[in-house]
């Protein structure tokens, strides 16, 4: 009798297995190339934590990635489906012919921090200083901060400061040595510095404001070809859903944080609210013309200040840049 009813179970639980593996077999797939410690994964965690993708009818699948520009490449070779990626880059590519295009995942910017004792205030008390500078001259945030100084207080920070190019861990590690002024970092390391007991001077959302730009602009997005997004409209548009699902909750619940803690790498917990408090704030509400046409107008900013090295041959966003059917 035991024999039969284990027999029974056992059988029930392959039914239940096969009939798992079938439905995963029925929906389509997204497959997503990301970094394995960037903070898009986070959104993505959160997705199959909850399964969101299966009850907006597909299977997200990632596939880990060491860089950036290794993400760029899987797109391009059409191993992945999307990657995450700044939308400078995509006008460039869509220039060059190619028909990548983007919709928005997050508008956190970076931030210009000083120590809190710190003399420095304002751009103005930057002359003379030593200033980090995540990635190289034609940073976008470094273009923008050199524009600001210029036009409002008539400074050339490449003359009057010393800017140090170097890579975001190395400036935090500067930073916390005393060998630098000021750092202008990404986010999640000005998040860190921040928790750190550093200030912020200015953030780059601050610095497109006051060159003119009022609308916010999503920083980074989830990047796609076209012919993709045409083919498989309606899986887009569920992946869409599932990632406005994903922010909804990590906007409102402060459990779903400690839950993602492994994945943050927070030192302690002034780091890792710092993160939660930055990430949330980024979370874009509205993806409207209004929008779209500020990061055209910032496109021509950049366009203006990086040159081609930056830009490429188009001085002007490329038609298509943004994916248009996407509300939020």
């Amino acid at each position: 009798m035991r024999l039969m009813s284990l027999a029974r179970l056992l059988l029930v639980l392959a039914l239940v297995c096969v009939a798992a593996v079938t439905h995963a077999a029925d929906r389509p797939t997204v497959n997503i190339g990301v970094l394995k410690f960037g903070t898009v994964g986070w959104e993505l965690d959160v997705i199959r934590h909850h399964r969101l993708d299966e009850a907006a009818g597909f299977e997200l699948k990632l596939m880990e990635l060491a860089s950036g520009q290794a993400a760029q490449i899987a797109l391009q070779g059409g191993a992945v489906d999307m990657i995450a990626s700044d939308w400078l880059w995509v006008a460039r590519q869509r220039a060059a012919g190619a028909d990548l295009t983007f919709i928005p995942h997050s508008a956190a910017v970076g931030a210009l921090m000083v120590p809190a004792a710190s003399p420095i205030t304002s751009v103005a008390d930057l002359k003379g200083r030593r200033i980090g500078v995540a990635g190289t001259p034609i940073d976008k945030s470094w273009l923008l901060l050199k524009a600001l100084a210029r036009d409002r207080y008539a400074l050339d920070l490449d003359a009057a400061a010393t800017p140090v190019f170097a890579a975001p861990p190395l400036l935090n590690q500067k930073a916390a040595t005393g060998e630098l002024d000021a750092v202008l970092n990404f986010w999640p390391y000005a998040a860190r510095l921040q928790a750190a007991g550093m200030r912020t001077v200015i953030g780059v959302d601050g610095m497109m404001r006051q060159l003119g730009l009022s609308a916010s602009v999503p920083a980074v997005g989830f990047v796609f070809h076209e012919g993709w997004a045409k083919a498989n409209p309606a899986v887009l548009d569920a992946f869409v859903a599932a990632s406005l699902k994903a922010k909804a909750i990590m906007a409102r619940s402060d459990a779903e944080w400690d839950r993602l803690r492994p994945l943050m790498k927070a030192e302690d917990e002034a780091t890792w609210a710092a993160l939660r408090d930055q990430f949330r704030a980024g979370i874009p509400d509205r993806w409207t013309e209004e929008e779209r046409a500020a990061a055209a107008r910032l496109y021509g900013l950049m366009a203006k200040l990086g040159g081609r090295d930056l830009v490429g041959e188009a001085m002007a966003l490329p038609d298509g840049t943004f994916w248009p059917e996407v509300r939020f």
